[in-house]
């Protein structure tokens, strides 16, 4: 060993530059892979998230060889090299359990797939447009039309409802009414007419027309499930739809209680 870093540093000076240019080289070589995989992966349509699973396989092999080629130019010994792998061993241990803990549930998740980019999931209590699928979170674009980042850990301990089949968002609500008027009387009244007006309105050709069928009846109420059909990848068309055809069923609702 050297007794001083200076001192292995002008002995070991061909061995530093012959080092950066590996590493340069190194850096050229990964950021044209990258930007091959990119283009080839537009043009045979790779999903998001699988790109970004084949970036970061790129990403730790290009860090691995780049480690590999220092210790080899700088002839470092063994133990220092188990002594730093140690060392981070230890650190991730103590103090980054959770992030690993995250990576590996974000490879399950882009490897299993249990949605992808611009499917409608409901994932727990929470539910949105899945916008991107990283190693450490997954991002849904909300009902509150925002970004939630989901921490891929808790992703995999939740129960997934993807709603997303044949091109559409199938998203179902509830709702209810008193048992003032038959069952008859909503559908053909209420129901029926409401989702008419809704699409010969808002249908434009685009929308597939909503459903409408009864679930479940107590004494205190009638419970209707109500369908709609979304184009996937237009949660935000979703998140004004529902309340819109919803004031069209009230507004039928409160004729025929005026009615009576």
């Amino acid at each position: 060993m050297y007794e001083l870093p200076l001192d292995f540093m002008m002995t070991k000076a061909w061995s530093l530059a012959y080092s950066i240019a590996a590493l340069i080289v190194i850096s050229v070589v990964y950021r044209v892979i990258v930007r091959f995989m990119v283009d080839k992966g537009s043009e045979i349509g790779l999903e998001p998230h699988v790109m970004n699973a084949m970036k970061l396989v790129v990403r730790v092999v290009a860090i691995i060889i780049a480690f590999t080629t220092v210790f080899t130019m700088f002839d470092l010994p063994t133990d220092l090299f188990v002594g730093a792998s140690a060392l981070l061993g230890a650190a991730l241990g103590f103090g980054s359990s959770q992030t690993i803990n995250n990576i590996v549930a974000g490879f399950y998740v882009l490897f299993s797939q249990p949605f992808k980019v611009k499917d409608y999931v409901k994932i727990g209590d929470l539910e949105g447009q899945v916008e991107e699928i990283s190693i450490n979170y997954t991002s849904l674009y909300t009902p509150s039309f925002n970004l939630l980042k989901v921490p891929n850990t808790q992703v995999l301990g939740s129960r997934i409802l993807n709603m997303t089949h044949e091109g559409y968002i199938r998203y179902t609500y509830k709702m209810s009414f008193s048992h003032d008027f038959s069952e008859s009387q909503l559908t053909e009244e209420v129901l029926e007419p409401a989702i008419k007006e809704f699409q010969r309105d808002h249908g434009d050709g685009e929308l597939r027309s909503p459903e409408a069928y009864l679930k479940s009846v107590n004494r205190l109420e009638k419970a209707y499930i109500i369908r709609l059909f979304i184009p996937k990848g237009n949660a935000k068309m979703l998140y004004t739809t529902e309340p819109e055809l919803t004031k069209y069923i009230m507004r039928h609702y409160d004729k025929l209680k005026t009615s009576v």
